[in-house]
């Protein structure tokens, strides 16, 4: 692979830790994983999003700055990088959930922060229905994520399209995974790594065959 940095996004539940662990195995490179586990605000915020949409951005905003500048450290750029998020998601759940005043308290704080992290060399884009990002939150059972509605899946997704519509930092490739399991069936996930491998710039797409 000639990426050094890739990210995996998409909405909740679409599988973008998933793969991105994959593909730092397949190509023994540095894994860079979100814990939301840490941040004490989430599961309140999935209780009372409007009371605690602040306090649970900021948390995951500093978070996420930490994480993302240790790729510009010389012993990590010098391998490969596997993401599961990029900084620009955290704009997207913040519009979603904050008031205009808190948003613009915010974006203060980002635009001041977000110099800190690397551009990726390549992202890739999972897109699935909010019928299928339900089931998959389901699965997986995370009690925390239990009131996630399907309405703010929706928003969510949404979110995401309109982004990446006009997204040009990076090489993109926008993955329909409805219908690829890239954890158990090899076949998908080969698939996948011929299509990264392929890519020479731009906007790309992938859709189950």
């Amino acid at each position: 692979m000639k990426h050094r940095y890739v990210v995996v996004e998409g909405p909740i539940g679409s599988g973008k830790s998933t793969l991105a662990r994959l593909l730092s195995e397949r190509y023994s490179g540095n894994l860079i994983l979100e814990d939301p586990s840490q941040n004490p605000f989430l599961p309140l915020f999935y209780r009372d999003m409007k009371r605690y949409a602040l306090s649970t951005q900021m948390f995951f905003l500093f978070q996420r700055v930490n994480q993302l500048s240790e790729i510009k450290q010389p012993d990590l750029f010098e391998g490969k990088t596997f993401a599961d998020y990029m900084l620009a998601k955290d704009t997207l759940f913040a519009k979603l959930t904050l008031d205009d005043n808190e948003f613009q308290l915010y974006l203060q704080l980002y635009n001041h922060l977000r110099p800190q992290a690397a551009t990726p060399d390549l992202v890739i884009y999972l897109q699935a229905s909010v019928d299928q990002l339900l089931a998959r939150i389901q699965r997986r059972g995370r009690g925390m994520e239990r009131n996630i509605s399907a309405e703010y899946l929706a928003k969510l997704s949404d979110a995401y399209t309109q982004y990446f519509y006009d997204y040009d930092e990076s090489p993109l490739l926008i993955v329909n995974s409805d219908r690829l399991n890239f954890a158990d069936d090899p076949s998908h996930f080969d698939i996948l790594l011929r299509r990264i491998e392929s890519i020479r710039g731009g906007k790309e797409y992938m859709n189950a065959a």
